[in-house]
This record gives structure tokens, sequence and C-alpha cells, in this order.
């Protein structure tokens, strides 16, 4: 199994390739088979045609003419005897007895049924000797001999056929003319009377060629719905209000389209729903915590009131974060370029108006499109968390084809190698616009806008946190 391929197109290009591949060659071994035998019925009919007619001719001529006619008719593949002796029972051979059958019946049509008429079919050299039927006493001498009408070798002489061949049949016929007089024929037929049929194999190829190409195509116009489908899966992860599949195609392309398109609004409903919900929840305890906050300051325990004071700060920072990811959460808003260094001068300036060290090294050369409001949230939250508990903030911009990368430093503790997995996972939440309140332990982190066109299409935005020493933390993609 190892040794198949992985992907559902090469698999399909495979088994579609090896079935036409099986599919010509049997094709092309049946057709070569019937081809030989139609070779040599055809020439089995030229050779019975020859004999008929020659039959006729020596009806008509007069005896003493006999000898001279069969002297001129008397070539290779065709030997002619006119004092042969009685043709000796042949070895039983069934597929040469249907042969001979089929040869005997279509002289007689040709010559009548009233003629006697006696066929053989030997193995013999194409054009080598003459068959052994044709050997016996007197025989040699007669087709071979001295003043033979065959010329010399035909009894056993080297080769009236020619000089010697490769295999091949000997048909030899044996009947008598009107007057009586015995006639035998001895004619040759090559066993291999076809040889490669190169223009066929040829047109085979040109076909098996084209098969080829039109089964790329097709199976890529099969397989390419599917690869469209996948993509789109592992997109919906990042962007929830990704553009609908085109549900045109074929009726299962369609159906799957359309079910992916049905999830996909599903799941967008089920998250604004959710978000709408907690967004209220949390807008509507911003009420309550006002009116603590009043009766809070009616406290005369100075203590008391502090300690109340802390509380409802905790709270309501608390409320506002929640607000802040709810709206992360709808991320419909439509994507505009966003200059970066821009952005990150704004948050360096907000920053050191509440006191905070914040340093930028690096610049964007180009903007990204996305959601502004969004990645200002995520970038600040981070800032926020490295100055609050790593003193100090390094924003190093890398800027590349592709891809924007942010990278946060701070002199903090840093995170327990145990828990960057989890720390991960709280920072997944920032990297949808903004940073929970649980995160704020986490001391570093690093942000990678990625676009597969600068210019136009909206980047993606992954985050991401790695530990170093103490006070110095390395982060990466």
């Amino acid at each position: 199994m190892r040794l198949l391929p992985q992907s559902l197109f090469a698999r399909m290009v495979l088994v579609l390739l090896v079935g036409l591949c099986l599919a010509q060659v049997l094709s092309l071994a049946v057709h070569w088979r019937e081809r030989g035998e139609f070779a040599q019925r055809a020439m089995g009919i030229r050779s019975g045609q020859r004999i008929a007619d020659i039959v006729k001719l020596l009806d008509t001529s007069a005896p003493a003419d006999r000898a001279r006619i069969v002297g001129v008719l008397n070539s290779p593949p065709l030997r002619i005897s006119l004092a042969a002796p009685a043709l000796a029972a042949a070895p039983a051979d069934d597929d040469k007895a249907e042969i001979a059958a089929q040869f005997a019946s279509s002289l007689r049509r040709l010559l009548g049924d009233d003629r006697p008429l006696s066929v053989q079919v030997l193995d013999a050299p194409a054009w080598g000797p003459m068959a052994p039927g044709m050997k016996g006493p007197g025989y040699g001498k007669m087709m071979g001999g001295p003043g033979a009408m065959g010329g010399p070798g035909f009894g056993g002489g080297p080769g009236v056929h020619g000089p010697g061949g490769g295999p091949g049949m000997a048909f030899v016929v044996q009947t008598r003319l009107i007057d009586g007089m015995p006639v035998t024929f001895d004619s040759r037929q090559p066993a291999e009377t076809v040889g490669l049929p190169w223009r066929m194999l040829a047109s085979l190829g040109v076909l098996l060629a084209g098969v080829v190409v039109l089964t790329l195509v097709a199976v890529r116009w099969v397989t390419r719905p599917l690869k469209t489908l996948a993509q789109a899966a592992e997109d919906l992860g990042r962007d929830i209000n990704r553009p609908r599949l085109d549900e045109s195609g074929p009726l299962e392309v369609s159906r799957a389209a359309h079910a992916f398109n049905t999830m996909q609004e599903r799941i967008a409903g089920f998250i604004r729903e959710r978000t709408r919900l907690f967004a209220a929840m949390s807008h509507d305890l911003k009420t309550p915590i006002t009116r603590l906050r009043l009766r809070v300051e009616l406290l005369d325990d100075t203590g008391l009131r502090s300690k109340f004071a802390k509380d409802l700060q905790d709270m309501e920072a608390l409320v506002m974060t929640t607000l802040d990811f709810m709206r992360g959460l709808d991320n419909g808003a439509t994507a505009q370029p966003i200059d970066v260094g821009a952005l990150l001068e704004s948050l360096q300036q907000d920053a050191r108006e509440v006191g905070g060290e914040v340093r930028i090294e690096g610049v964007a050369l180009t903007p990204f499109h996305g959601n502004p409001q969004a990645l200002k949230r995520c970038v600040g939250n981070l800032i926020d968390n490295a100055v609050k508990y790593g003193k100090a903030a390094t924003l190093l911009v890398e800027d590349a084809a592709h891809e924007l990368r942010i990278r946060v430093r701070d002199q903090g503790p840093g995170i327990p190698p145990a828990e960057l997995e989890q720390g991960a996972r709280d920072w997944g939440s920032a990297s949808r616009a903004t940073s929970p309140a649980r995160t704020a332990a986490t001391s570093c982190c690093a942000i990678s806008l990625t676009a597969a066109s600068r210019r136009r299409s909206p980047s993606r935005a992954d985050v991401w946190q790695g530990q170093a020493s103490p006070g110095q933390t390395r982060n990466g993609n």
C-alpha cells in the first residue's frame, strides 16, 4: 500500500491508465489473432482458387499437353504432380483436420461434389522440401528425379520451394481429372502470415495518448471541487464570513457546496447569537456596577471603600474586556488598508501618556488589509500586558513579501514551559481582536499577519508566544 500515491487525483489517474492500457493490450492481442486468422483464410482461398483453376485447365487440355502445362505452372509456393501415389494417412490432429475440411469444402464448391478429393494439412517449412505426405515409392523419381516435371529436388533434393524457410504448413491436395488422371498439389503457407502491424500499433499509440490526456483533464475536473471544498473548510476556521462556495457544477458537487454553505451560515448564526447574548449580559452589568460605584462613595470607612472600589474596578475591566472580545468575534467588518507603522506609533504614544516605556524597531513597508480596530485592540492589549508585567515593551517589526511579523518583547519573568501551551490557547482569543483579562500574566507574544496579496486580500493574524531566559523573551512564527 505504500507504493500507492496518496492523492485522490493520482490514484484515479493510475487506475484509469492501468485499466485503459490493459484494455488496449487485450484488444490488440485479439485483433492481431483475428487478423492472422483472416490472412491465413485469405491465402487458403487464393490457393484453393488457383488449384481449382489449374484443375479446370488440365481437364480441358489434351493429355499430351498436360505435362508441358504443369511444367509452366509448377513454381513455388505451389508444386504440381501428375503421377504422385495416393496420399498416406495423416497423423491425427484435430486442428489440422478442421483446416483440411474447410479447405476441401472450399475446393468442392469450386470443382463440384462429384470429383474425388483428398486434402491433408501437414507441418512443413514454408519454402523448404516437399511435404512428407507426398513422399513415397517412386514419388521422388517422378517429382525430383531425372526428367521430372517439377525439376530437381522436389522429391528429396534440396528444396523445391526454395533453399529453405521458417515453419509453415503444407496443403496437400490430391484429386482426379475428368479422364481419371491423378493430380497432386503441394501448396505452402508460412505459419506467420502477418508481421507486426506497425500502422495499427501507431494508431493505438495515438489513441492511447489522446485517452491519457482526456483522462488527466477529466480527473482534474472531477477532483478540483474536492480541493476547493478542503480549502474552504480550512479558511472557515479563520474567517467565518468568508465568501460562499459556488454551487454550480454537477449535481453531487452542487449538493456538497450547498451543504457547506448551509453549515457556514448556521455556524455564523450561532456565533452571532452567542455574541449578542454575551454582549447584552456584559452591557447590562455596567448599570449595576455604576450604581455600586456611587453607593461605595457613600461609605464612611475609607479602607472598606477602597477595597470595594478596587473590586468594582476589576469587575468593570472584566466587563469591558468581554465586550471587546465579543466585538472581535463579530468580524464581519469590511477590510481596509492598515498603516501598521502609524498604528504602532499611536499605541506607543498612548502607552507613554500613562507612563509606559515602548520602543519600536523596524518598519512596515506597505499597508496590510484587515480590520484596523481589531488589530489595534489586539496589539494594544499585548503592549499593556508587557508594560504592566514586564516594565517595558519592545515592538520588533519584520516586513516580508507576504508576511508582516510583530514581535512584542518585555523584561518580565516569563512563562513556565509547562504553561506555554495553555498560554497559547489564551492568546488564541487575542488573535480574534482582544486579550481577555485572564491572559494578563502572559509576558510576551508574536503577531504574524499573512496575506496572499498584500494590497487586495484581507490579512490573517496568528498570535503565539515563546519563552527564553528570564527577563528576555524570544518570539517567532
